[in-house]
């Protein structure tokens, strides 16, 4: 079971977001882990991935430590794969996260070659997941579904709301915290790009995509809510 699987939204907005998972278990591959996981790494950068990182320690947007209230005038929103890199210090999972079909096969097919001996898991579109192992020549271990949501969906905020903060696996994205980004979009207090970062750096486990979240955001910036 993974924890992508739950990502809300339309097909057509799903078809620009992938996530590629490196997972080696626990005595049966785990020999040289973490130069492993750091090779995966460093080969997703070649592919213009949105966003990489280690489940134990989050992507390359992250929370800052010492901030005041200033903060939101001079932080430095850059991203920072290096230290992502240099932070894997222990087997776990690492991720790197993609905006297009042709980038996230193009990986696959590298890793391929690469040829790490550990699981390597596809988190997109059953069809365009089934597509690209048949591209690579890989044939596919199992497949995994969501059955979306269940029960009293009336209560559910937004589905804007549900868009942004199911793309962190472990719900450390509030429906708060998304609809305050969406409505400072709408205010013109903060750009897509600004709202899209600041939700990525409270994804722990380092599979939000950011840029699929400014095209949720900017839709808001456009309609006015």
């Amino acid at each position: 079971m993974t924890h992508s699987l739950h990502r809300f939204g339309r097909h057509e907005d799903l078809t620009g977001d992938y996530i590629v998972f490196a997972m080696p278990a626990r005595g049966i591959n785990d020999s040289e882990a973490v130069v492993k996981e750091k090779a995966f790494l460093r080969l997703a950068l070649r592919h213009d991935p949105v966003n990489i990182g280690d489940a134990k320690k989050g992507g390359w947007y992250q929370p800052q430590k010492d901030v005041g209230p200033m903060i939101h005038w001079h932080r430095d929103t850059s991203p920072d794969p290096q230290r992502v890199i240099d932070g894997v210090d222990a087997r776990g999972i690492v991720t790197a996260v993609f905006d297009s079909y042709e980038k996230m096969r193009a990986f696959v097919q590298d890793l391929q070659e690469l040829d790490l001996g550990i699981s390597i898991n596809i988190s997109a579109l059953a069809d365009r997941a089934a597509e690209c192992c048949g591209e690579c020549k890989i044939t596919r271990h199992s497949v995994e579904y969501s059955l979306g949501f269940q029960g009293r969906t009336d209560k559910l905020p937004s589905k804007e709301v549900l868009e942004l903060s199911t793309m962190c696996g472990h719900g450390t994205i509030s429906f708060g915290l998304a609809e305050k980004m969406l409505e400072r979009v709408r205010t013109g207090r903060r750009t897509p790009e600004e709202a899209a970062r600041t939700l990525a750096r409270f994804c722990v486990c380092s599979i939000f995509n950011p840029s699929r979240a400014e095209r949720i955001l900017r839709g808001r910036e456009v309609d006015g809510g």
